[in-house]
């Protein structure tokens, strides 16, 4: 084809040499040399190598902050409880030094019942509670039952008798209540067949 012939053509689909030599060059800017993506790819790799090394300290230092507000939080709690309690345990002594030269038991036991109040509404204001047992029906998610009585007082199923009490925080079982619980009425043997 001769230069006439392909300025006609050229001209026939509207493109002229230089169009198609432009055409021709980004073509091959496109694709980049081997090194070139090699290089991209390594500097993406380093940068995410990086960002998760970042990752992983935030992550560490997240967890050791985490552990030392828990410890924190942990501490104040005792320290709280530890205030309310001190005033009864002060108390507490007060009537053992006292019980040594009290002219009389009664005193001595006024004053434990009194600080027994004291420890019962310190516990209340924490928001324990005791578990209530004695004449309830036996619930085996607050009581532990130890023992097993024959009773004509008390139907089967029934506590009788609290060994330890149970405590409750909120909703939270703390403690269960050792108890004692009703058989129901002893069965009498059946008389004898002649």
């Amino acid at each position: 084809m001769s230069d006439s012939e392909q300025n006609g053509s050229n001209q026939n689909t509207g493109e002229t040499a230089e169009a198609q030599a432009e055409r021709a060059e980004p073509a091959e800017q496109q694709a980049p040399a081997p090194e070139d993506k090699l290089g991209e790819v390594q500097a993406e790799a380093a940068r995410m190598r990086e960002q998760l090394l970042r990752t992983a300290a935030d992550f560490d230092n997240f967890r050791k902050r985490s552990r030392r507000e828990v410890e924190e939080a942990q501490r104040r709690g005792r320290e709280a409880i530890l205030k309310d309690l001190l005033p009864v345990f002060d108390n507490l002594e007060r009537a053992a030094s006292h019980a040594e030269s009290a002219p009389d038991v009664k005193s001595v036991a006024e004053g434990v019942r009194i600080v027994t109040k004291q420890f019962v509404d310190t516990l209340e204001r924490m928001g324990i509670k005791r578990i209530a047992a004695v004449g309830k029906p036996f619930d085996p998610s607050v009581h532990e039952a130890i023992q097993q009585l024959d009773s004509t007082e008390h139907p089967a199923g029934v506590v009788i008798a609290e060994v330890q009490p149970g405590y409750m925080l909120g909703d939270y079982l703390i403690r269960a209540a050792m108890v004692v619980v009703s058989k129901g009425s002893p069965v009498e043997p059946a008389p004898a067949a002649n």
